[in-house]
């Protein structure tokens, strides 16, 4: 007898026309909407109880994506497919695929923990949500892997302003927002390195991030210190950490990004990202 088809919780997500960015698709940030959203769908659809997760707490440790295709705007929702990846004492693992139609646009994988409000710790799962779980789980073919790297001396420092809507039911900043800060830090150093003139366009092929402390709202400013990690012939690698700067150490996330261009990188360019090089970063002159 054949093995069951593994299920999956299949959610529609509808698109909107602000999502989209100045290419013209939607924004690699937004994704993570995207993916939020049918995983809230899912709780909530899942068995008497396990919608409380939300209420009691569940926090993001980490994010991976990888983006297949560009997606534009049109009627029809992103369908996201969703199943759990990784099944733990304290921890579960989302996996989904994203699709605009027929067309595989993105993959990605989401980290999660159990989180007590009310006691302030981690907790294990209970029997309810470990059965509901279990019910999904079909381990899939990881994601290739994207070392972590450290942010150098000669990082680029970007000023992060928290806005008040960035915060979650939780009171603190939402996971999805943080793509969104490292996005502006790496959008300016783009626009001092690299040409977008009319017809070029840089697109994000892989983003992961490591959730390490909630982030607060605050008037003063936090920042984003980005380094490049590596130079290919048409791509290039960055390492950022979402920092308190006035509190040495206190670092609140840390992402690994890699943006592709439509055609080889020139010298001028490679030398100008040589500015926020790790030393010894391969594809950087000097460094």
């Amino acid at each position: 007898m054949a093995a069951p088809a593994p299920r999956r919780f299949v959610h529609a997500s509808p698109r909107r026309w602000g999502d989209l960015d100045a290419q013209g698709h939607v924004n690699n940030a937004v994704y993570l909407d995207h993916l939020q959203d049918a995983r809230v769908a899912f709780l909530h659809a899942g068995a008497p109880g396990l919608a409380d997760m939300l209420t009691t707490g569940v926090l993001v440790a980490s994010h991976q994506v990888e983006y297949v295709a560009p997606v534009g705007y049109g009627p029809e929702p992103l369908t996201v497919s969703l199943w759990i990846d990784a099944l733990g004492a304290s921890r579960f693992v989302v996996g989904y695929e994203v699709f605009d139609g027929e067309t595989l646009a993105a993959r990605a994988r989401t980290t999660l923990v159990p989180f007590d409000l009310a006691g302030g710790g981690v907790r294990r799962l209970n029997e309810v949500e470990r059965a509901a779980f279990t019910a999904y789980l079909h381990p899939a073919e990881p994601l290739r892997d994207l070392p972590r790297a450290a942010v150098g001396e000669r990082a680029a420092r970007y000023p992060l302003t928290v806005r008040w809507s960035d915060l979650d039911a939780y009171g603190h900043v939402n996971n999805v927002k943080f793509y969104d800060y490292v996005q502006e830090a790496r959008v300016a150093i783009m626009t001092a390195t690299l040409d977008w003139s009319a017809g070029v366009v840089w697109s994000v092929v892989r983003q992961d991030l490591d959730h390490l402390a909630p982030l607060d709202f605050r008037s003063a400013p936090y920042e984003v210190a980005t380094s490049v990690v590596a130079v290919g012939q048409r791509s290039f690698t960055l390492a950022a950490e979402v920092r308190d700067p006035g509190n040495a150490g206190t670092v609140y996330a840390r992402s690994r990004t890699v943006a592709v261009g439509p055609r080889p990188l020139d010298d001028a360019e490679r030398g100008a990202l040589a500015a926020w090089a790790l030393p010894g970063a391969p594809g950087v002159p000097g460094a």
